[in-house]
């Protein structure tokens, strides 16, 4: 007993054990809480439709460790006669270790609504979807900024000075980064200028892809071959940018070349066949077909059309089966496709002393 008596910083080493014991006992009570309230909370909101409750039980799922170890802390530091500074630092921590725990809470809950906005917007704008990532961005620092500051104000530090100096101290940090700046207010104009979005189709130079992401510094493709193109958004924004993501309709124009012996009565029968052979295909708009000119080796006739699908391989399938129908209607027409072809002239002698040229038909 006289163990127990023993003073130490003002408290009997019972006072300490009490002290310590309440400490265990809370954070006890608050991780069980934690481990029994959030499933059943988890269960009513997969009952209802609204997505607030589903916010609610993913941000209180992410609740850390030093959370209870401060209310412990605290809570047990209130059973102590502990002298003034020892009360503002048990406070202070217990404060910041609140603080962040609420950013924390806020920031998950925030993901997880941002994430849920993206998937249902994705298909019908996904340059909305862009957009809200960006905005969470600026929120999720929004958060930590006002955590720091309030932390930094709890334990004492002279906020105002503290940012007074961080602006000027910006300058030169603005100066020393002007490219990752760069690229920064790049991913700004990107979101709300919207030249892309996600899952846009790009063409650059040489370099083709997917949009996959849109970060702060760097905007990510996906190639067709499979590996991922990272460019800097500045230099992106840069480039002169095919986007076929925005393509609505596909414009095709075709040449088909028959051969100069073709009689005039069949010319003026391609037209309508070409015609024709657009028409019979869905998801096509004809402009015209028209005997263009004279080749080197063909008589050529120029068709347009318009396929009323971005995708490529409806495009691919359209002129396929065109091609087909022209290749039948030719052979029922006897009509031929021209080839490269050279007309050579021999000369052969004749008996009475001169040349006669017969010409012969050669494959170039």
């Amino acid at each position: 007993m006289q163990a127990l008596s023993a003073s130490f910083l003002g408290n009997t080493l019972q006072q300490w054990l009490i002290a310590l014991g309440v400490g265990l006992a809370t954070i006890a009570v608050v991780l069980t809480v934690m481990r029994v309230l959030v499933p059943r909370i988890a269960r009513l909101a997969r009952r209802t439709r609204t997505d607030w409750d589903d916010l609610l039980v993913a941000a209180l799922t992410n609740t850390k460790w030093f959370f209870a170890a401060a209310l412990g802390l605290m809570t047990g530091a209130l059973t102590l006669s502990l002298s003034a500074r020892a009360d503002r630092y048990v406070l202070g921590m217990t404060v910041v270790a609140v603080l962040v725990q609420a950013g924390v809470w806020a920031s998950t809950a925030l993901r997880t609504w941002l994430e849920g906005y993206q998937r249902r917007q994705f298909e019908t704008d996904r340059g909305a979807a862009t957009t809200v990532a960006a905005i969470g961005f600026g929120v999720q620092l929004l958060i930590w900024s006002a955590v720091l500051l309030l932390s930094l104000d709890n334990l004492g530090v002279n906020v105002s000075a503290l940012i007074a100096g961080l602006g000027i101290g910006g300058v030169a940090i603005a100066l020393a980064l002007q490219n990752i700046l760069g690229d920064l207010f790049a991913s700004l104009a990107i979101v709300l200028d919207r030249p892309f979005v996600l899952g846009d189709f790009l063409i650059m130079d040489s370099y083709l892809g997917s949009v996959e992401h849109i970060g702060l510094k760097t905007t990510r493709l996906r190639s067709l071959s499979g590996e991922q193109l990272v460019f800097s958004n500045a230099d992106l924004l840069s480039s002169r940018i095919r986007n076929y993501g925005r393509m609505r309709e596909r414009r095709v124009v075709f040449t088909v070349g028959v051969t100069y012996q073709t009689p005039k009565r069949k010319l003026a029968e391609i037209p309508g066949l070409l015609r024709q052979a657009v028409l019979a295909q869905e998801k096509t708009r004809f402009d015209r077909a028209h005997f263009a000119g004279f080749g080197d080796f063909s008589l050529n006739f120029e068709t347009v059309y318009y396929v009323l699908s971005a995708d490529y391989n409806v495009y691919m399938d359209i002129q396929q089966a065109i091609n087909l129908a022209l290749v039948e209607a030719f052979e029922q027409r006897g009509i031929e496709f021209a080839y490269p072809t050279q007309m050579l002239y021999l000369a052969r002698a004749e008996s009475g002393g001169g040349q006669e040229a017969e010409p012969m038909l050669q494959p170039s």
